[in-house]
């Protein structure tokens, strides 16, 4: 249980700490950019950064089950059945972003339709700002659900 515990923490550090830094901090500084040079540094860095929320992913839903398995899960507690959910529902909006706007970003930018590119990052930025909220609840309820049990 110890090695699925550190390699879901693991998971939920690179993919929520991720999202806070490009949501909070990168996003922020590059509207001093021109929309050319910005979506085409999104693009390039949401790229790099969607390999790793596929590790985290595959990390965060492997140990999960895991560990879900060693509970029982139908012994699980109420909090670890939520964050499941929640899980769940932040892969499936990943998913979304990942084979539809990310893809129009690309596209846009490749093809410098700065407005096509612009719209679609518009979408990435508040899809990304539900996930990270989404992922800062399952942080919380990892946290202190245990202070309930």
């Amino acid at each position: 249980m110890l090695i699925a515990k550190f390699f879901h923490l693991l998971g939920t550090t690179i993919w929520v700490g991720g999202m806070f830094f490009a949501h909070m901090a990168l996003r922020p500084a590059l509207a001093s950019l021109q929309p050319p040079q910005r979506l085409v540094l999104m693009a390039a860095t949401l790229g790099a950064f969607f390999t790793w929320v596929w590790i985290a992913i595959a990390l965060v839903l492997g140990s999960g089950l895991h560990m879900m398995a060693l509970m029982g899960a139908g012994h699980a507690p109420p909090w670890v059945h939520a964050m499941a959910g929640i899980g769940i529902l932040m892969m499936l909006i990943f998913g979304h972003i990942f084979f539809a706007p990310f893809r129009r970003l690309k596209l846009g930018a490749a093809q410098q339709d700065w407005d096509r590119a612009a719209r679609a990052l518009g979408q990435i930025r508040r899809l990304v700002g539900v996930n990270l909220c989404l992922g800062l609840l399952c942080i919380a309820l990892g946290a202190l659900g245990p202070l309930a049990a």
